[in-house]
């Protein structure tokens, strides 16, 4: 049995994420329509689809960056759109990782990796500072955690990114583009960490474009257009099978 298959092997029935009749409008632009989806613990699943198609925003309803229309988000039995959750509880336990790195440019990686610890999970700084080192050296970071992000390249950027979002042990891992914004150089590398997280039972959403990714490492692939799931099954069946006219469509403009 290969890693992957190993990997795969541990993808549980527990659903962390279950997403029941998302809506997403901004004034009369409807972006998501009726979705329906579920995330099981330990499970890969990458989103596809041409841009505008919803991906990203879906993504940001997952921790409430976006207030959905309508609809259930669920998230390990909390039903994360209702009124009175805790919203900054539920983000704590969902990492995510953006196009744009978003680091504080005045701190040095292991800082901005420290940050959030100190502030939302209320570590001591010796603490903050341990978990960070493991993080950083885990990313590939280990001989640049005293560097400023502007001495850093795109894509050890992202890894810091990366980092920090890991250094919270989230339960689900949100990528958002996450290697969109690198040279085509610098995006192996930051694949290859998310390969790894993958490999060792992570639960991820990954939107991206990186179709060798996908085909590598998702469990399951899901193609948006138009706000809908058009399509959704293993890379197998996806990207060898596709049954949707659209999915074709698609599909034939990337290889």
């Amino acid at each position: 049995m290969t890693e992957l298959e190993k990997a795969s092997a541990a993808v549980s029935d527990e659903a962390v994420i279950r997403i029941e009749n998302l809506q997403k409008a901004f004034d009369d632009n409807v972006v998501l329509r009726d979705i329906n989806l579920e995330v099981r613990r330990g499970e890969v699943v990458v989103v596809l689809g041409p841009s505008g198609s919803g991906k990203s925003t879906m993504l940001r309803c997952i921790n409430l960056l976006e207030t959905p229309t309508g609809g259930r988000i669920y998230f390990e039995d909390t039903e994360i759109t209702a009124k009175k959750v805790n919203i900054n509880e539920v983000r704590a336990r969902v990492g995510m990782v953006f196009q744009n790195f978003n680091l504080f440019p005045h701190l040095s990686a292991k800082k901005n990796v420290m940050l959030a610890q100190q502030k939302v999970l209320k570590r001591s700084k010796e603490e903050a500072e341990q978990v960070a080192i493991a993080r950083l050296t885990e990313v590939g970071l280990a001989e640049r955690m005293d560097y400023m992000p502007s001495q850093l390249s795109g894509g050890q950027q992202q890894r810091v990114a990366i980092a920090r979002a890991l250094a919270m042990d989230p339960h689900v891992m949100l990528f958002d583009e996450a290697t969109s914004a690198l040279d085509p150089e610098l995006v192996r590398d930051v694949l290859n960490v998310m390969k790894n997280l993958a490999h060792g039972g992570m639960t991820m959403i990954v939107v991206t474009h990186e179709m060798g990714f996908a085909r590598d490492v998702a469990d399951r692939v899901i193609l948006m257009d138009g706000g809908v799931i058009v399509e959704e099954g293993t890379p197998e069946q996806v990207f060898d099978n596709p049954q949707h006219a659209r999915t074709k469509d698609f599909l034939g403009h990337i290889k």
